[in-house]
């Protein structure tokens, strides 16, 4: 009786070859963990927190969002972004204001640092966040432009500005959203100006923030 062998016959896989193949094969997708607890997070999105002693992100799990909700949790080290936008549609935002900020791109974004206790302002660039070396007086016009200045969250949310040829606008952010921007523009900029993709993915962004802000309750205005 004959057998039927497969044409070409496959070449046998030596044991220590099958062995290397970890180092030459891509290693599979990894899913992104909470940085407190280790549990895998859900792929469409995720809470973030601000730890107030490192300045930096971490992505965190629904419950430890929620924990660190609370003032006063892990002696308040970490404090969770809240989800808040808003915007004001009466700031008085103008050329005169932007001119003082002295940034040399449409955007910047504000926010309180409680443990310097001083406002910092910033603006995306090539190299990533860039701090404004200005005196914090030149800001003054910009903040006193909006009420949402009054409204921030100190450490977890931004006032962000945006001017765009002859109109501004003005929104309260999560903060996290802020380094979302920064690190689109650093991974999209070209040339001097930034280029068409840098402006595309800047339209996009600012499209998505315009959709999700609610205009400034008039509960809150003074």
């Amino acid at each position: 009786m004959s057998t039927r062998q497969a044409w070409p016959p496959r070449p046998a896989v030596r044991p220590e070859a099958a062995g290397l193949r970890r180092f030459v094969e891509p290693a599979p997708p990894q899913p992104e963990r909470c940085e407190l607890c280790g549990v895998p997070l859900a792929e469409a999105g995720h809470r973030h927190l601000v730890d107030v002693e490192r300045r930096a992100l971490s992505c965190a799990c629904t419950p430890c969002a929620l924990l660190f909700e609370q003032p006063g949790a892990a002696g308040g080290r970490f404090r969770t972004v809240p989800d808040r936008y808003l915007v004001d549609a009466d700031h008085g935002l103008d050329d005169s204001a932007w001119e003082q900020l002295g940034i040399p791109v449409g955007v910047a974004f504000f926010f309180r640092n409680a443990a310097l206790d001083r406002l910092v302002a910033l603006y995306p660039s090539p190299a990533g966040a860039t701090e404004s070396e200005l005196d914090p007086s030149a800001w003054q016009a910009v903040l006193d432009g909006t009420r949402l200045a009054r409204l921030l969250e100190p450490d977890v949310e931004a006032l962000l500005v945006h001017r765009e040829r002859q109109h501004y606008s003005c929104h309260l952010v999560p903060i996290d959203i802020c380094y979302e921007l920064v690190g689109r523009m650093r991974l999209h900029w070209q040339g001097f100006d930034g280029g068409a993709e840098a402006r595309a993915a800047l339209a996009e962004f600012f499209d998505r923030v315009s959709r999700r802000a609610r205009p400034l309750a008039a509960e809150v205005r003074p």
